[in-house]
């Protein structure tokens, strides 16, 4: 598997920490390594440098990329909401979050998180979790597909849709992403410019992963993490994690500044990608960047 392409946000990204002393640094969501890799390169200064991420492919991958820092480099098997674990009590300058999936993810079908090829419905980004996306399609009541399709997928015809599972897998369990496919063919609505099956699957990914709960928690965790003075980057890929990671930052914003735990927001909007960016990386369209420093 090669590396995928330069990670989005990474000059914003670097931008956030400019200029500042890091001792200790946690990537919440390490991935392939790109923003690991600027980083270390930008700060050598850093002391101890903690990366988590919960695929253990993507843990291969960035412990290659980060060969040349391993005496400074942790890495730690689990999700954000538990990055304060392998800081063992220190606090950390700096953390970073990148929400959602990665683009090394959906490219390989045997994961069964796109319904572009044929693979597996799994979509579990820890392959050792118990739920996966076959047993919420196969199993799970109308109500329950329902609900993550309008909360999660913000699908406008999410029962119409549920109804079109449930009375596919009367017929034969749904196996592939393809049986997904072909079970909401014509069914699905999606919106303007995106495949029909594309909330869907954004639904159910989120279920199986739980990604709103976890960066609700990884983004509380990070901000308690930091030292004073610290800094929090959060990135994020549709409206669902940017509203997370504004209201995350705005309950610490207006606490009380001599409450332990207050932010001041480093932008009133978060920022995004540039059009150079933008023609490079089409993943990049809808990403946002929001940063906040602890007080």
């Amino acid at each position: 598997m090669n590396v995928p392409h330069e990670p989005v946000l990474l000059k914003e990204v670097l931008a956030v920490f400019e200029g500042r002393e890091i001792g200790c640094f946690v990537d919440g969501t390490l991935g392939a390594g790109g923003h690991a890799e600027a980083i270390l390169r930008a700060h050598p200064e850093i002391e101890m440098f903690i990366g988590c991420d919960r695929d253990p492919d993507a843990m291969a991958l960035a412990k290659k990329r980060l060969e040349p820092w391993k005496e400074k480099v942790k890495f730690f098997h689990g999700t954000h909401s538990h990055l304060s674990e392998p800081l063992e009590g220190r606090c950390a300058d700096g953390v970073l979050i990148d929400a959602g999936v990665s683009s090394m993810q959906l490219d390989r079908p045997e994961r069964g998180f796109s319904f572009q090829g044929i693979g597996p419905l799994d979509m579990r980004m820890d392959p050792d979790a118990k739920l996966s996306a076959q047993e919420i399609v196969n199993r799970w009541r109308e109500e329950d597909l329902v609900r993550i399709l309008k909360e999660f997928g913000e699908e406008p015809r999410a029962r119409a849709v549920a109804r079109a599972i449930i009375a596919a897998r009367k017929k034969k369990k749904l196996e592939t992403t393809r049986d997904l496919v072909e079970a909401i063919r014509g069914v699905a609505r999606g919106k303007k410019h995106l495949h029909f099956a594309t909330l869907t699957f954004q639904a159910i990914r989120i279920a199986v992963n739980d990604e709103l709960g976890e960066l609700d928690r990884g983004i509380r965790e990070g901000i308690r993490a930091l030292c004073r003075g610290g800094r929090i980057a959060v990135i994020s890929f549709h409206r669902l994690e940017d509203r997370i990671a504004k209201q995350c930052f705005r309950e610490e914003e207006y606490k009380e500044k001599t409450e332990k735990g207050s932010l001041m927001l480093l932008s009133k909007k978060p920022i995004e990608s540039s059009e150079d960016e933008m023609k490079k990386n089409p993943r990049s369209r809808s990403a946002k960047l929001r940063a906040a420093e602890k007080i």
